[in-house]
This record gives C-alpha cells, structure tokens and sequence, in this order.
C-alpha cells in the first residue's frame, strides 16, 4: 500500500486533494464569510477546488462573500495550488530522468540543457525566488495604481495589489471586484501588468529559465522551448487580432470604446484564455465567435511545467508537426532539426485525445443536469477542465450536481494531465516479441 500510494504518478492528486479537504474545512469556518454563519459545504468546495486547481470560476460573488480571512485563504490556496504544481511537476520530471542510465542521464542533459538530480534543491530555490520576485514586482505596480491612481487607502490598496499579483502569476483569475476586471478595461497600468505577468508564467519555469541563460541564441534553444515560445506568441497574435475583429462593433463588449481601449481590451481578452480568467469585457454580452476563439485558446493552454492549465502549447504544436509530417508523406517528424521520439509523439495524441473526450462528456453532463444552452455549458466545461476560470456567468445558478461536476473538472484538468504524462513516462516497457504487422483502412 506505501509503495502504491508513494508512486510518483499519484502524488500529485493526493497532495491536491488533502489541500482542497483542508481549504474547505477553513472556508466553511463562520470566521470565512462575511455575513452570517459559515459558507455552506458545496460553495467552500468549489472555492476551495477553484483555488487550489488555479482556475478561478466562483459560484458566489469574492469581495461580497467572503470575508478578509476568507479571501487570505483563498490567496494562500491560490499560491499553494500554483507553488505545488510547479514543483511537484518538477521533481516528478527529475524521478522520471532517473530510471536512465548513467549515459543516457549525461547524453539527455547535454541535450537539454537540463538540471541534474543532485541540484534539485537549488532548481527549486529558483523556482520559489522566480515567483517570489515576478509576484511581488506586480504587487509592487499595482499597490501603486490602486493607491496614487484611484485613491485607495493604503493598506487596501497593498492588499489589493497582493492579491491580484498572486492571482495574475498563477493564472487564478481570482478577483476582488464583483465585475473582474472589467472597470478597469482602459487603465494600462492594470491591464498591461496582469498581460506580462500571464504571458511569463504561461511559458512554465523551464522555458522561462532557458531564455535567461540564451535569449540572444535562439539557434542553441531545446526544441521544447522553441515550441512554447513560437506557439505562444502565435496564439497571442491569433487571439488579440480575433477578438479586436470579432468585438470590434459589439455594443456589449468593446462597441463603446474608444480606439486605444479597445486595442487593451482585446489584448487583455486574447491573453487570459492562457487560462489565466481574468476578464475586461462581459464574456455573457460576446459574439459566438468570441466564445469559440476562447474556446479553442482556453483547450490549448499555456506551457509545461508551469501555472497555466490546458493540453499545453507543446502538445498541440507538436501535434501540428506530426499531422504536417503525415501530409507529407515523411516517415520522421522533425522540429528545429531535431527528430522527435515517437514515444512523445504518443503521448501528445494520449493527453489531447483524453482531454477532448473528457471536455466533451462533461459537456453533455452538463446539458443532462442543467437547462442553459450549449454554447455556454461548453464554455463551462472547457474553462473548469483547462483551468482557465472564465464563464459567461451562469456558475453561480447551475444546480448543485452541475456544479459538483464543475469541481470534478477542475480536479481532473488541474492534476490528471500531469499524473498521466508522468504515468505514461514511468511504464515504459519494451517487450521481447513483435506481432506481424497489418495495415487497417484509415479515413
């Protein structure tokens, strides 16, 4: 039972799951809410899960419900939920590099430029610092925003700015205004901040530590951090052209605004599907492309071995590399002069095939335990699973089995892609035999 419970591929569900056990049993504590009696089971639940899982969807309204103890919980289970998953999807990497011989360590080091298992301490201390640092950089801005630019007694506008800050890096989306952001959709010295720090812990710590050592020699770049960053910036173009056209004359949305906020507001809006959830525009007032695009952005989610949720940039690129190779009839698929294993290639097809099937029957979960229309409950589904935390603001009304399967999404999206890449990595076997081969009709 010790050796099942210790296997590194469900480490991280149980350290979650204890970590969403305990933030419910605090949010449920009288001491938590701001009116009277404790939060019931199933909201501190579903804020507890939201948090932890870094997604941020809220079935009640955050500065209104919860109270000053309520919403420091919700911060430390926001920074606990993004430190753990970096860290533990970190030392899961390094046990996995382990079961490799001593060459195989050495060859894939130099390869990679990765770190070695005696330095996973300092590779952690770097970790922590980094968040440390970029978080209290961002709290620093927006402390001063809050309190110079609209007149925020100090330490509100200190408190302010941390939690935002916290929220923003580990792409929670948790918001202490009852609109998000969306009264602030023209401020630049808000938007822009909480769109750098996004895109920065969308890339994931080893992509972000590799472009300190060789931003002036993208030739030398690991062919995953080429990946994640042409990707990245692909879909950050994608998103903000999409959303400028598509919400351009929308009287809900960005009709109103004058030509430099709505520059912001779509920037913002192609940015947050990174699943980040924070929002500046009324996603229940956008056009059903908008809801599409964010769809599809929200699914792919931002980089490995990071805060941001999704099937991952990586996977959906290399998937592209894979078709592309097949139209072509080449046996290899090569990025960056670098053939990819096809044991990789195996496993971006097993986690983006498993995350549509379980994005499409939560779906249709939803559509047998609710009544709101298609379009968006599979918003909902999409944003719990990829842990993005945007909705169109129907979580709040959806009966209490909708929102429990709302939970199980988060749960699932947030650890299981983690636990089945690493699952995956760690039952590799060889067998001693091959079948004869057969060619089925395909297409």
């Amino acid at each position: 039972m010790r050796r099942t419970v210790q296997h590194p591929a469900r480490i991280v569900p149980i350290a979650f799951l204890l970590a969403i056990v305990i933030g419910t049993v605090l949010l449920m504590l009288p001491i938590s809410r701001a009116g009277a009696g404790g939060a019931t089971p199933l909201v501190a639940l579903f804020t507890s899960t939201s948090a932890v899982c870094v997604t941020g969807l809220a079935v009640v309204d955050t500065p209104s419900y919860w109270s000053p103890f309520g919403q420091g919980v919700i911060l430390l289970l926001i920074q606990i939920g993004g430190l753990g998953i970096v860290t533990l999807a970190t030392l899961l990497g390094l046990l996995v590099s382990r079961r490799l011989g001593l060459s195989q360590r050495l060859i894939a080091q130099a390869e990679n430029r990765s770190v070695g298992l005696g330095s996973v301490r300092a590779l952690l201390v770097r970790v922590v610092a980094t968040m440390l640092v970029i978080e209290g950089v961002l709290a620093v801005v927006l402390t001063g925003r809050f309190w110079l630019g609209y007149d925020y007694p100090f330490g509100k506008a200190v408190w302010y700015g941390v939690f935002h800050g916290v929220s923003a890096f580990n792409d929670a989306g948790f918001a202490l205004f009852s609109d998000n952001m969306v009264g602030f959709v023209g401020d630049w010295w808000i938007c822009l901040p909480l769109i750098l720090a996004v895109i920065v812990a969308s890339l994931g710590f080893p992509v972000l530590f590799e472009l300190i050592r060789e931003l002036r020699k993208p030739s030398t770049w690991t062919v995953h951090t080429r990946l994640t960053v042409v990707g990245t910036a692909i879909l950050l173009v994608t998103g903000f052209a999409l959303v400028l056209a598509f919400e351009w004359g929308n009287p809900g949305t960005l009709g109103p605004l004058d030509t430099g906020d709505k520059i912001l507001a779509a920037l913002f809006q192609g940015t947050m599907p990174r699943t980040a959830g924070f929002n500046s525009i009324d996603y229940g007032q956008a056009t059903q492309e908008t809801i599409a695009l964010t769809d599809a952005l929200m699914f792919i989610g931002g980089g490995s071995a990071g805060t941001a949720g999704g099937i991952k940039v990586t996977t959906f690129f290399l998937l592209a590399y894979v078709i592309w190779a097949e139209v072509r009839g080449e046996t290899d698929v090569v990025v960056g002069r670098r053939r990819i294993a096809e044991g990789a290639q195996r496993q971006a097809l097993t986690v983006a095939l498993l995350g549509v099937a379980v994005a499409a029957a939560g779906t249709l979960a939803l559509l047998l335990l609710s009544d709101q229309p298609l379009d968006a409950l599979l918003f909902e589904a999409v944003s719990a699973f990829a842990t993005a935390g945007m909705s169109t603001g129907i979580t709040g009304t959806l009966p209490a089995g909708a929102q429990i399967l709302l939970v199980m999404l988060m749960f699932v999206g947030r650890v299981g892609t983690v636990a089945v890449a690493t699952a995956m990595a760690l039952r590799v076997s060889h067998r001693l035999y091959r079948y004869p081969e057969e060619r089925p009709i395909v297409g």
